[in-house]
């Protein structure tokens, strides 16, 4: 099957009732307000756009919710598609509630209405599988052939003794010879503490355990040079987790051929300030 990514921004409004701020189409179950990042676009705005275009009204992002992903079949067609879900919490601040044309928009009791899946799983805690997506079509992948959008899970890792794990970047990769947060692009179909685990195991050897998710970040680069100097338009959105290795091991690269990592190597946190980190790594740290 064709295999097609996506990735989306959601929010979370509540009243003072405990009422949630949903849409639908019509006769359909309700939804988090939300869609599709633009290329280069800040997460967040996606989510002040959404709210305005699908409710009219203005809200800002007030924090970070949850990030997930989720595997859609579409037989018929061919696709595969698989849909990585970054979830904001939204205070409003104004505007006069409408809807687009063909859809519902209202403060619901999330409790006694219908919603599809990520609403479920975000406002009842409920697991309720893959299937999130109730398109009856897959989003199209039209970006031009040069542009590349990437979703991460990087890691704020410790140890008991609270040293902090990083990688280098290796020669010929942007960024070479800083020293980064592990972890990297997510396979499709993996959640993003699986790519992060699979990717720390990669760089370090580590075997580590995923906790509290940080932060999301964004990085575009439209000027990017990819393999064998051909000129990308590259976007990434990022997800920091924190992240514990409870029993270090001697610290060795397993990619084949050391891939984007040179070496990694454990800090003091003192340590970290004599060494050049790159610009993800250094607003991570701000959270230690």
């Amino acid at each position: 099957m064709e295999k097609r990514r996506r990735i989306g921004a959601y929010g979370v409004a509540r009243d003072d009732s405990g009422k949630v701020l949903l849409v639908s189409a019509s006769n359909t179950a309700w939804h988090l307000p939300g869609g599709g990042i633009d290329h280069a676009e800040d997460p967040r705005a996606t989510v002040v756009r959404e709210f305005r275009e699908e409710t009219g009204l203005d809200v800002e992002v007030t924090g970070l919710h949850s990030v997930s992903a989720d595997l859609v079949e579409f037989p018929r067609l061919g696709v595969l598609q698989h849909h990585d879900r970054l979830v904001f919490d939204v205070r409003v601040l104004g505007g006069v509630l409408t809807a687009e044309a063909g859809e519902r928009a209202g403060w619901v009791d999330p409790k006694r209405a219908e919603l599809i899946p990520l609403a479920a799983r975000v406002l009842l805690g409920q697991d309720l599988g893959k299937e999130i997506n109730l398109r009856a079509r897959p989003f199209v992948d039209d970006e031009p052939a040069n542009r590349v959008r990437r979703f991460g899970a990087y890691g704020l890792i410790t140890d008991p003794g609270g040293r902090i794990l990083l990688s280098q970047i290796a020669p010929n990769y942007p960024g070479a010879g800083r020293w980064h947060l592990p972890g990297g692009g997510t396979d499709f179909g993996e959640q993003p503490a699986e790519g992060l685990v699979r990717e720390v195991f990669e760089e370090s050897g580590q075997r580590v355990e995923v906790g509290d998710l940080v932060e999301v970040t964004f990085f575009h680069n439209p000027t990017a040079l990819g393999p064998e100097g051909v000129p990308l338009d590259w976007f990434s959105v990022r997800a920091i987790f924190r992240a514990r290795v409870t029993s270090p091991t001697v610290l060795r690269v397993m990619e084949a051929g050391g891939g984007s990592t040179a070496e990694a190597r454990w800090f003091v946190p003192g340590e970290v300030e004599t060494v050049m980190v790159t610009d993800l790594t250094r607003r991570a740290l701000a959270h230690m």
